[in-house]
This record gives C-alpha cells, sequence and structure tokens, in this order.
C-alpha cells in the first residue's frame, strides 16, 4: 500500500498488527496485518519520481502480489463533489508530451504528420486515430513500456487499466462516507459523499491549479481525478506484470479560484484521509473474503 504522505497512511498504520517497520534507503516500510491481509505500507512522497522509485524498491525488496494506493486527489469531473472517493479503471500520464511552438501537428521526421517515431515516440490518439488536440502546443504521447511480456521490442501505451478481479471487488463496495469530519463534527461538506467506481485518473508532476487545463483534460480525456503519483505507480506495475488499484478522496475542484467551505472542512476536520481510509479498509476485508472463499 502506497501513500504520498503522512496523514493518507496514519489511519492505515494506526489499523494495522504485528507491525515490523524495514528501513531501504532511510525511508520506512512497515509490514504487518490489515483487515487479514499480510501488507507493506510505505510513504513515497509527493509526485511521479518519488512514487516510480518506491513501488519499484517494495518489488525488489518484499514479495508483493498486488499494489495498491491510496490517497487524496484533485477533481477534474464538475459532477463530481469534495468527499467524494474515486476509484478510476484506467490511469494516464497527460503531461508526456511532445512540446510543440503551435496547435499545427508535429511532423518531425520528414515524413506524414504526426509521426515521431524518428525520436523514439508515439503521439497519443482519439478514437478517429487522428492526435488528440494540443493544449497550448503540448501534444500528449504514449509511454514506451518493456517488460517481460513485450520484450524484446516492447510496447507504447497510454493507458495503463487497473487490475479486473480488484475493480469489481470495488464495485461491490458499500462503505459508509461521512459528511462531516472525525476531529470536528460541526465541519462538514456540503455533499454526501460517494464511492465512485470507474472512469479515467490522470497523474502528472505538476500540482494543477490551471482550471482551462483542467477543463482541458475533461473535454479530451474525459478525466475524472487529478493526482500526481498514481499513474507512475502502475507504469512499474505494468513492467513487471503486477495487478494494482487506486483509491482516492477528492480533495476540491483543481483549479478552482472561488472560495469553497467545503475544502477547509475536508481538511481541518480530517474527513479527507478518514473517507479514503475507509474505502481502502473497506476493500482489504472484502478482498480477504473473496481470496479465502
Amino acid at each position: 500500500i502506497v501513500s504520498a504522505f503522512g496523514a493518507e497512511a496514519d489511519i492505515l498504520l494506526r489499523e494495522t498488527t504485528a507491525k515490523r517497520v524495514w528501513t531501504i534507503n532511510g525511508k520506512p516500510f512497515t509490514t504487518g496485518l490489515l483487515r487479514g491481509n499480510r501488507v507493506v505500507i510505505v510513504l513515497s512522497g509527493v509526485s511521479m519520481i518519488n512514487a516510480a522509485l518506491t513501488t519499484q524498491e517494495l518489488l525488489d525488496h518484499f514479495r508483493i502480489e498486488r499494489l495498491v494506493m491510496s490517497g487524496i486527489a484533485g477533481g477534474i469531473n464538475p459532477a463530481h463533489h469534495v468527499g467524494d472517493v474515486t476509484v478510476p479503471d484506467r490511469w494516464v500520464m497527460p503531461m508526456e508530451v511532445y512540446w510543440n511552438a503551435d496547435a499545427k501537428i508535429p511532423a518531425p521526421c520528414g515524413s506524414e504528420d504526426a509521426n515521431v517515431s524518428c525520436l523514439g515516440l508515439k503521439l497519443a490518439a482519439g478514437a478517429n486515430g487522428k492526435p488528440l488536440p494540443a493544449f497550448n502546443g503540448l501534444f500528449m504521447r504514449e509511454n514506451y513500456v518493456l517488460s517481460t511480456a513485450t520484450a524484446p521490442k516492447g510496447e507504447f501505451r497510454f493507458d495503463y487499466p487497473v487490475d479486473a478481479a480488484m475493480l469489481e471487488v470495488a464495485r461491490g463496495l458499500k462503505p459508509k462516507l461521512e459528511r462531516c469530519g472525525p476531529r470536528d463534527a460541526k465541519q462538514c461538506v456540503g455533499e454526501t459523499p460517494k464511492l465512485i467506481v470507474g472512469g479515467r485518473g490522470v497523474s502528472g508532476t505538476a500540482f494543477l491549479a490551471n482550471a482551462q487545463y483542467r477543463s482541458y483534460l475533461f473535454e479530451q480525456l474525459q478525466a475524472d481525478t487529478v493526482d500526481m503519483e498514481t499513474a507512475a505507480l502502475a507504469h512499474v506495475a505494468r513492467t513487471s506484470g503486477v495487478p494494482y488499484i487506486a483509491f482516492r478522496s477528492l480533495s476540491d475542484l483543481a483549479g478552482a479560484t472561488e472560495f469553497n467551505a467545503d475544502v477547509g472542512a475536508l481538511f481541518s476536520s480530517g474527513l479527507a484521509e478518514s473517507n479514503e481510509a475507509a474505502v481502502t479498509l473497506a476493500f482489504l476485508e472484502a478482498w480477504k473474503k473473496r481470496s479465502t472463499r
């Protein structure tokens, strides 16, 4: 189980029994039992490089069968609300780009438009087979993934699907999500939070506080949530053939400038981490029951 920073994992660590801490490269990895599952819990630190590095450390030093990302994220889909917990069925890295001077489709290889293969790259395409529209000259591209399953050629990927079996279990969850936080019962969000399973999550190295770019991601990718770690974990999971899933509690609508009392209530009351942890714990309970049937 990987979380970016302290508050996201504190509840999970408190619920873990038979704990033992292992320090690798200065980083504590906590093993133990959580809802009947043998787990390793670790904080990656914020952003993509930290998430990828920590995921690889997990795979190198422990017998990992499945990966879970658990934490807080920003909202992309305006239909969702602060406090909702999302479980996307796939993740993308939209900031892996070809940065052109304008919105004209790149053709750097001396042949037809959109051919960037001479650079070892491949532009992301829509259902029509044409490159997805750019944002300020930023054309999204696919990532090259080399694994045992795809060697020696490798593959280009845009989406990283989560594990189908884990997603099926997530679809059956009915956790109780609270409106008011455990630290201050007077601090409440306006809408009762919901569990939203399915859709697309996106990750990148930038902290997204740009409403125009958020709208672009929603229009072009129909994205629901944005964070700075999950797709990096997904890439490492793909290269190693390890199934994964991610649970993300929505903290706000990314890039929104208007004051939103729900955001303050979410963080100051402890609701952000408590609802997200409730879903992760419910999943672990359901997964244990499934695996022992």
